[in-house]
């Protein structure tokens, strides 16, 4: 066995996704055998009481499809809530029966985006994460589609598991699908080969990664997998992609799917949600000479570096932070309004300090407040 697949079964906290097409039929509905068979690997894997599983598990609104007499996934937002308000309660109490035969209790957590992104929010669902997983029961995590907005979507279920994998500090992720690992072209097409191992973005030039999956209940695709095994991977967290059908040899370590080696190092919480869940409600335009502080010397944005402002914020939103070309280079936390930032363009903190007052001797972006998007 490689090293590699000796870090899966060394795991002990471990994340598993899995996917609307899944767990249910083509026309909508859960298939209980579907359902059943992925919680026979799960509570095997559970059981033992060496390891603690968090399920993030799509299919809520796919579920609700039939019982609504809708023939596909629709496409308006309200009746994709309606879907969901149905399906949700149908899924858990699938997963509720399922996990019963192993003695396994569940909780539901249900999140949007700015559960992440609010501090207090935040807070709260890692200590029931935690909690849950302290008192030996199994987390089913999903996006919460009966309220969640275009606004403050996370959109697709494989990005939410990327985040949650680093809320609960996992030492392992586990996407699965449709498809039982990443190919180097379509997989439906002769001589396409199954990637075994991604040690960095390098391994993926010229790939082919497809858009779309083959089902029409789900919204995710393998180009989503693939991102939110970039996130994880970047946070110091092992990914393995495969589908549903294998997760047993997946779990177990043997060589299925595609793993994804660790990249990075785990960082903090609110600098994870900002690079990949948040929403920019503005932008901040910097000249060479701010890019070139703020991108290579990862120094904090000041006043005189900022060229233009656009959009409506207060301090404290998500912004972006673009060169004069438009190219957005990072993100950040702004300090001050959207208003005060035409007063301060060009000017140094001490002349408005002078000026306006010691609360403006200070970083319209701070550098603990800062990701960078492009090296």
């Amino acid at each position: 066995m490689t090293g590699a697949r000796q870090a899966v079964l060394e795991a002990r906290r471990i994340v598993v996704k899995v996917g609307s097409s899944s767990l249910t039929t083509a026309s909508g509905g859960l298939d209980a055998d579907r359902v059943d068979a992925l919680v026979d690997v799960l509570g095997a894997v559970h059981g033992g009481g060496e390891k603690e599983i968090v399920l993030v598990s799509s299919g809520a609104i796919a579920a609700g499809l039939a019982p609504l007499g809708l023939r596909r996934r629709p496409r308006d937002l309200a009746r994709q809530q309606a879907a969901a308000s149905v399906g949700q309660g149908l899924l858990v109490a699938r997963y509720t029966a399922s996990f019963a035969r192993y003695g396994i209790r569940v909780g539901q957590i249900l999140l949007t985006s700015d559960d992440t992104s609010r501090r207090a929010h935040h807070r709260n669902a890692s200590r029931t994460l935690d909690k849950l997983l302290a008192m030996g029961a199994l987390p089913i995590v999903n996006e919460n589609d009966t309220v969640a907005t275009d606004e403050i979507r996370f959109g697709d279920n494989d990005r939410l598991a990327a985040l949650v994998a680093h809320l609960v500090r996992a030492d392992l992720l586990v996407l699965l699908s449709d498809v039982d690992g990443l190919y180097d072209g379509n997989p439906s097409r002769p001589g396409a080969s199954r990637i075994a191992e991604v040690r960095g973005p390098e391994d993926l030039v010229g790939v082919e990664i497809g858009s779309a999956g083959r089902s029409g209940v789900g919204t995710g695709g393998m180009v989503t997998k693939v991102e939110a095994a970039r996130i994880a991977a970047a946070a110091g967290i092992p990914v393995v992609l495969t589908s549903a059908a294998r997760a047993a040899d997946a779990l177990s370590g043997k060589e299925t799917g595609t793993y994804f080696h660790p990249t990075g190092k785990r960082s903090s919480d609110r600098l994870l949600w900002l690079q990949h869940a948040s929403t920019p409600q503005g932008s901040l335009i910097l000249d060479d000479g701010a890019v070139h502080a703020v991108v290579e010397r990862r120094k904090s944005l000041l006043p005189a570096g900022i060229a233009g402002v656009e959009g409506e914020f207060t301090a404290g939103d998500p912004v972006e932070l673009r060169d004069v070309a438009g190219r957005a280079v990072a993100r950040g936390l702004v300090n001050f309004d959207a208003r005060e930032i035409p007063r301060l363009i060009g000017r140094s903190t001490r002349e408005l300090a002078r000026e306006l007052g010691p609360a403006y001797e200070r970083e319209v972006v701070h550098r603990d407040d800062l990701v960078i998007l492009r090296p």
